[in-house]
């Protein structure tokens, strides 16, 4: 199968102030894809959208929560009247939340869900109808390493990112044979501030939230602008799934070796 030709196709990015989203946009605007930006981070979109135009292509910003019924409804309509068509879906706004399932309360669990899955179905149910327009669509849906394995104290984070992968595998296969194609991205360690903006439940200790902030730039290390480049050739090369990071790779593989036991042998390599 041919690479799919990026240049003066549309894309829309939610998340695109910061982090994953900002890097997968200028990986996007340096292959001449026009960006749908979308965020709730004003400041970080419209530095993303300044740097993106640098490469001279269009780019509209949009003040999104993915978690907005009202909001993801309106946005097909926006991005169609200021780019004409869409080309390419990337899911990635997304939060996290810290603290064992028994710390979470039930409020902050529904929502990291409505954000990280739920506005993930929204968007792709939004868009999918301006998607299937075209001749060469892709909807890219960011999950997590998290969303392979599942550690412990983050239970709500890993069962929104499993969700993520298993709706977006099951999409890919009833898209099969119509011009729409569908990737999954599971990232491992990079060095975005989702952690640090990480929810934190009330109640849990300050010493164990400094502690698993220490731990998260620990684990945090590949670059952004890295990310954002391999989601891309990803994209370019219509893989069904993209794992991004050595770390990403071999939870990948020690998952499918020991689905169950895996654990025992993940958490005595893990830093304290």
């Amino acid at each position: 199968m041919s690479a799919m030709n990026l240049k003066g196709r549309v894309a829309v990015v939610t998340g695109a102030g910061s982090g994953i989203g900002r890097a997968t946009s200028m990986a996007l605007a340096r292959r001449g894809c026009h960006l749908a930006l979308a965020d709730i981070n004003a400041t970080g979109l419209a530095q993303t959208a300044r740097d993106a135009k640098a490469h001279g292509v269009r780019v509209t910003c949009h003040d999104l929560d993915v978690a907005s019924r009202d909001k993801v409804r309106m946005l097909p309509a926006e991005v169609n009247a200021g780019h004409g068509r869409v080309d390419i879906l990337v899911n990635n706004a997304g939060v996290a939340l810290g603290g064992n399932f028994e710390q979470v309360c039930e409020s902050d669990f529904d929502w990291l869900m409505e954000i990280n899955f739920h506005g993930v179905v929204r968007m792709t149910r939004a868009f999918l109808p301006y998607l299937h327009a075209g001749d060469d669509s892709r909807i890219v849906n960011v999950s997590s390493l998290y969303g392979l394995i599942s550690p412990a104290g983050q239970a709500a984070y890993s069962a929104s990112k499993f969700a993520v992968r298993g709706f977006s595998n099951a999409l890919r296969h009833e898209l099969d044979g119509s011009c729409v194609g569908v990737t999954v991205v599971h990232p491992g360690g990079v060095a975005t501030s989702i952690a640090k903006n990480a929810r934190v439940p009330a109640g849990v200790p300050d010493e164990e939230v400094q502690r698993r902030k220490a731990l998260a730039d620990k684990l945090l290390r590949m670059p952004p602008e890295k990310a954002g480049e391999i989601i891309v050739r990803g994209i370019e090369r219509r893989k069904a799934r993209v794992l991004v990071g050595a770390d990403a790779k071999i939870a990948s593989l020690l998952e499918r070796i020991a689905p169950v036991g895996y654990w025992s042998l993940l958490k005595k390599r893990i830093p304290e």
